[in-house]
């Protein structure tokens, strides 16, 4: 059973904000799937792919002057700590923290989406950005 289910609420109307959120969503619940062989692969590509995801939406603020970049980034910056010190515990053997991070991070996203990604939507369609996914964010 997924932790987290996609609605039609996370959808901001910005196509490749969507789709990267819609990745997000399958990321994490393959990781709350994970039997403990693979958790640590699944943690891996989780950390990857919120890496690129992050990094695509700090561009996007960077190119438009989005006012609050410094407060969104920095979110962006803690979420990615906390994910790369659950990895390398969970590399040392607490797998259960994995678990601990794919129960959290649901409500962290669904706030995180309804807030900052929801204002950030707003500008880039305001301002007619074209959002486009970056080359080398990788697929859920």
């Amino acid at each position: 059973m997924p932790l987290l289910d996609w609605s039609p609420d996370f959808e901001l109307g910005v196509p490749a904000m969507d789709e990267t959120h819609r990745e997000f969503v399958d990321a994490l619940n393959a990781l709350a799937d994970a039997p403990d062989a693979e958790l640590l692969a699944r943690l891996d590509d989780l950390v990857a792919h919120t890496d690129a995801h992050f990094a695509q939406e700090n561009a996007w603020m960077a190119e438009i002057l989005f006012p609050p970049i410094h407060c969104h980034k920095g979110e962006h910056d803690n979420v990615l700590g906390v994910m790369r010190e659950v990895r390398e515990r969970v590399a040392a053997g607490q797998l259960e923290l994995a678990r601990v991070l794919a129960r959290e991070l649901p409500e962290w996203f669904r706030l995180h989406a309804a807030t900052m990604d929801a204002a950030l939507a707003q500008v880039i369609k305001a301002a007619g950005f074209q959002a486009r996914r970056g080359e080398a964010l990788p697929a859920a």
